[in-house]
């Protein structure tokens, strides 16, 4: 299971919910005044209660009260509407909204000699503030409210009932603007979760993206391999059948029979490929050549009536990583396969070598070379795709040429992390 671990800062850029009115559903209305509404019938049922028969037990305590009016008369109600019901307005207007439900419930007020409205209309509107408003408005809110709560008048004459009827108001205006500012805490919260988990979906897809690319990149090189090497043995291969048909009819004979062979095999390998590709469970798995077939390449270019020098006594085939061995390899491939098509070179030198920390692959030609700059863009794919097989494990990939002064390309790949 993935933890994500989400800062909510009880700060100024908590974020605010939308509060245009251009933008308010027909829902959001009736969500608004069915609140209106709801906090209406809390208050009527708050003075239905107040209007219970009273059974005094002590004559101080029915002093007390003598002046109490336990019958709510059509006054009651509709002062109570008007501390009420502009709370449909509430969050098109937060602060107008708490300002005239305060007005009206402090007027109100000195004018209720025998009940004490509810107070239930300004602790929604300080509920919605903190709600919508940043949390120094939330604050400024509730502090407004539970002064004016605090010194509204009251209908006891004792001290003690005021006292506690008014801090009674006060700590549910506080629990309001609280439970407000929780709100739009765990609103924050719930949104910066969602844009969490959106952001690590996009990263998943990303990733599969980047490695479906990298996958393809990884196809089109071995694929560039097999072709560009065997076309090009079949292409030397032919054209010296077609020199001796004449001339000697068993020597052409033999290449064609060398034409059928290569291109056999590089069929063979594209059909392994394939089926890796496709899973199939008989598809052939086993790892490329390696530098086993050294010899091959140095026949190969042989053929092309290219003097080869081949210097590999300080490798050790034994010790250097399987894939390490076929990616020097497969960069040598590449190498000769470019110099018996582009090169019109005579001479090249190979020299493989090992230690216990690297391995090195160089190969050297005596032909026309190439700018390297301009070889970097050009159409083709293969330095680029011996670079990318020798970045991929780690390695250093390097070509030296010039026009007119032959090439020689590198390959040095550290042995160290490329064992296991």
């Amino acid at each position: 299971m993935t933890n994500i671990r989400l800062d909510i800062p009880f700060r100024e850029d908590i974020p605010e919910p939308v509060d245009d009115e251009e933008e308010r559903t027909p829902k959001d209305w009736a969500i608004d005044a069915a609140v209106a509404i709801a906090a209406f019938a809390f208050g009527c049922a708050q003075l239905l209660l107040a209007s219970t028969s009273v059974v005094f037990v002590d004559n101080l305590f029915r002093e007390m009260m003598r002046q109490v009016d336990l019958v709510p008369g059509f006054y009651s109600y509709v002062a109570l509407a008007f501390t009420t019901l502009p709370l449909v307005l509430r969050r098109v207007a937060p602060w107008p909204t708490l300002l005239i439900v305060l007005s009206c419930f402090l007027f109100t007020a000195g004018y209720m000699y025998g009940f004490s409205l509810s107070v239930v209309g300004p602790v929604v509107a300080v509920y919605t503030v903190a709600n919508e408003r940043p949390r120094r408005e939330a604050i400024l809110a509730a502090a407004v409210v539970a002064v004016g709560v605090a010194f509204a008048p009251t209908p006891y004459q004792s001290v003690t009932l005021a006292f506690i009827m008014k801090g009674m108001n006060v700590a549910v205006v506080a629990a309001g603007g609280l439970a407000g500012f929780a709100m739009r805490v765990y609103a924050a919260y719930l949104l910066e979760t969602r844009r969490r988990l959106d952001e690590a979906e996009r990263g998943r897809e990303e990733l599969a993206a980047r490695r479906v690319a990298e996958e393809r990149v990884s196809i089109a090189r071995d694929v560039h391999d097999i072709t560009a090497h065997s076309l090009s043995a079949v292409a030397i291969q032919a054209a010296a059948a077609e020199r001796l048909v004449d001339i000697d009819p068993a020597a052409a004979k033999e290449a064609i029979g060398d034409i059928r062979a290569v291109s056999k095999g590089a069929l063979e390998e594209i059909r392994a490929m394939i089926g890796v590709l496709r899973g199939d469970e008989e598809a052939e798995k086993a790892p490329a050549e390696g530098t086993e077939r050294m010899g091959d390449l140095v026949e190969y270019l042989e053929r092309a009536d290219i003097r080869v020098t081949l210097t590999d006594r300080g490798y050790d085939r034994a010790a250097v990583p399987a894939f390490v061995d076929m990616t020097l390899f497969q960069v040598v491939r590449e190498a000769a396969t470019n110099t018996v098509r582009h090169a019109q070179a005579h001479r090249v030198d190979i020299l493989l070598r090992s230690t216990a920390s690297q391995a090195y692959a160089k190969f050297s030609d005596d032909g026309v070379g190439m700018d390297t700059d301009a070889a970097k863009h050009a159409e083709g794919h293969g330095l680029q795709g011996m670079a990318e097989r020798v970045g991929a494990i780690g390695g250093t990939f390097t070509v030296r040429s010039a026009p007119q002064e032959g090439c020689t390309v590198i390959a040095e790949i550290p042995l160290e992390g490329n064992h296991g």
